[in-house]
């Protein structure tokens, strides 16, 4: 059968039941790529390099044929590896078919398609590669979500409230989990390196499609966050429409915050935190940075904790009184301590007694 172009739509419906192959460079493959897409690259990132110098200085005769040096010897090479992916994908069904592409629907996914398709695979390409790819992953993020954002000041366990919603079958997107990050100053330690920017958002608009293609109107909670993660950035179009959602704000004592910060970040690498303290010390004013080092370097966590986590609250507390129509937005919930199940209790019959 002929190789079919597919849009992305349904290159990418079909790609949950058959392997999707990136032959992109590996290094362009690093950088972000399709979710659950398997890396073939057609070229290293120095041959890709060589390549595309000699298209340009010498014409793209000349650069096919230096492409096709590189790519002949790993034909058998690629062709065992893509067996290998269909077997292992599924090896009872007999279904022999692959989705290919590259940065913009050109040589690279023409060769390999090819190639497979002369060896007897079912393959299909997608119309404008990975560039259409994206075109995608950036209109996910102005298509009208319904969102309910899950607010409280700095140490109310916010997360774990989520993981709870998800457990009761809530439509939840873990933002700081996508990122890698917690979202503070202090919200890199002990976690993995962050994502690119590109990658984040690839994976954010995968969450977003699969709750909004299955129920348009069904809520989806997320914590209440600076649009900036880290390193790493919410897309203007979906912060703006998370900043017009209603806010279901929990409201904690202090004191109770305070211990639970106090278990969570109190075991962790003292360096790091001072170094975390002096990234906002023009923020947290030099007394309160001195005294918060000292307090962390002889070892005294809650005083030391006491400090940022009153600044945190003044800072918590200017964003979120400049939100637009704020009051309309807000719904307040009196909770006694930091329990995560009690607390989503609490949320799941307030949003019983809204409706």
């Amino acid at each position: 059968m002929p190789i079919e172009k597919l849009q992305i739509d349904r290159f990418l419906e079909s790609g949950k039941n058959n392997p999707v192959l990136d032959v992109r460079s590996p290094g362009e493959y690093i950088h972000a790529h399709i979710p659950g897409a398997y890396n073939l690259p057609l070229f290293t990132d120095e041959e890709r390099k060589v390549v595309g110098t000699t298209y340009k200085q010498e014409g793209r005769e000349a650069a096919i044929k230096i492409g096709l040096d590189y790519f002949g010897p790993k034909m058998r090479q690629m062709v065992e590896t893509v067996e290998s992916l269909v077997d292992a994908g599924s090896p009872s069904s007999g279904s022999r078919q692959v989705l290919v592409h590259c940065w913009r629907g050109g040589m690279r996914s023409a060769a390999v398609a090819w190639l497979l398709d002369m060896y007897g695979f079912r393959v299909f390409t997608l119309a404008g590669g990975y560039k259409s790819y994206r075109n995608w992953v950036i209109e996910t993020f102005s298509l009208p979500f319904s969102f309910i954002i899950l607010g409280g000041y700095t140490g109310s366990g916010k997360t774990y409230i989520l993981d709870e919603l998800e457990r009761k079958g809530a439509a939840v997107i873990n933002l700081e989990k996508l990122a890698s990050h917690k979202g503070s100053a202090f919200g890199d330690i002990g976690m993995p390196d962050q994502p690119t920017q590109e990658m984040f958002e690839n994976v954010l608009s995968h969450e977003l499609r699969t709750f909004f293609d299955k129920d348009q109107a069904a809520p989806i909670w997320m914590e209440d966050e600076s649009q900036r993660i880290g390193f790493i950035n919410l897309p203007n179009t979906l912060w703006n429409t998370m900043r017009r959602s209603p806010v279901r704000f929990m409201l904690i004592p202090f004191e109770e915050r305070l211990k639970h910060i106090v278990q969570e970040y109190g075991t962790l690498n003292k360096e790091r935190m001072a170094k975390a303290i002096l990234r906002i010390q023009k923020r947290l004013g030099p007394m309160e940075t001195k005294t918060s080092l000292q307090m962390l370097e002889a070892g005294d966590i809650e005083s030391c904790f006491r400090i940022l986590l009153t600044y945190y609250d003044k800072q918590y507390s200017k964003a979120l009184n400049n939100r637009d129509q704020l009051q309309s937005l807000l719904t307040t919930m009196d909770c006694a301590a930091v329990n995560a199940t009690a607390n989503a209790d609490k949320i799941t019959q307030k949003e019983f007694s809204i409706i």
